[in-house]
């Protein structure tokens, strides 16, 4: 028996042995396979895996198994969440929706007040939903707790609230997530309406987004002191603002401090709120702020319809 002058090296293949082609390119011989369904592949079609190289082909399915489980796993209710147990995202939606809603309600008394748009006030909806204690007690008009927070006088003034908003809301929604951050918006807003109608002059009236907004620079305030950082410039916006309340007529301080507290105290849930039993801590701050300023509005009420009976001998 004779031997080849130059026997194949060991794992080689004989020069009379035919390579398979590629899967992709038939007429590309390969010694290559995938390590995952072991298909013969040349290297153009093949990718670098943790393990070996990987067809193109099962590149791509792993990538969609990857996002299908990434998916359920995040609709289980885990993933990568905020110190206030909200998932992570990067885009603000809540924010613009109400400001949106501010400045549509803003143009509909403009024009129901002729155009004027310094003088929104005259328009009837604008009477219909200020924040009126006389009117509340005497008429059971609550809803202008409400719709008085999207009231506003004149330009200036929702110019300055949209834009507080704006500045405010985008980072806090991030934060909180939709659903914590409407309830730190909006038990704010009746925080400054209640302190208003509990403490404020009863024929007056008032309106404008600065109950929920200042809610908003406390929940702010509490947020840097939780994430650590630095609170000074949180401190002086807050300060400068109550200074501003305070030396400028026609603002109500009151509403403002009370949208202020109230929001700090329900972000102090948001974010301090143990992790094991986070929503139940959450949810059960807001049901606590909200019933005791639903009972600050009820006995205040009952105060004023006494005096309106002693006042007008009618009851």
């Amino acid at each position: 028996m004779s031997q080849p002058p130059y026997p194949p090296q060991y794992g080689q293949p004989s020069q009379q042995e035919a390579l398979p082609g590629c899967w992709w390119h038939p007429n590309r011989q390969t010694g290559l396979r995938c390590v995952r369904c072991n298909r013969p592949a040349c290297p153009d079609c093949l990718r670098e895996a943790s393990v070996g190289y990987q067809c193109v082909d099962c590149v791509q399915a792993g990538q969609q198994q990857q996002r299908a489980k990434a998916t359920q796993y995040r609709r289980a209710g885990y993933g990568a969440r905020t110190v206030a147990g909200a998932r992570v995202s990067q885009r603000a939606v809540v924010t613009p929706l109400l400001i949106a809603i501010n400045v549509l309600v803003y143009v509909v008394t403009v024009v129901q007040a002729g155009g004027d748009p310094m003088n929104n006030n005259d328009a009837p909806l604008f009477a219909d939903g200020v924040l009126w204690p006389i009117g509340i007690v005497a008429g059971d008009e609550w809803w202008r707790l409400l719709t008085s927070g999207f009231l506003h006088y004149g330009l200036l003034h929702i110019a300055m609230n949209m834009l507080a908003l704006w500045v405010l809301g985008r980072d806090l929604e991030v934060l909180l997530g939709k659903v914590r951050f409407l309830a730190v918006y909006f038990v704010s807003m009746l925080g400054g309406a209640a302190a208003v109608f509990a403490f404020g002059e009863t024929n007056t009236g008032t309106a404008g987004a600065s109950g929920a907004i200042y809610g908003l620079m406390g929940a702010i305030l509490i947020a840097v002191l939780r994430l650590r950082l630095n609170p000074t410039s949180a401190i002086g916006i807050i300060v400068l603002n109550i200074v501003l309340s305070v030396s400028i007529p026609g603002i109500s301080l009151l509403g403002h401090v009370g949208g202020l507290v109230v929001g700090a105290l329900a972000m102090i849930a948001m974010v301090y709120a143990p992790e094991k039993q986070r929503t139940a801590y959450q949810l059960g701050t807001i049901v606590v702020l909200t019933a005791a300023l639903i009972g600050l509005l009820v006995y205040r009420d009952s105060q004023l319809s006494s005096e309106l009976c002693a006042l007008y001998r009618v009851c």
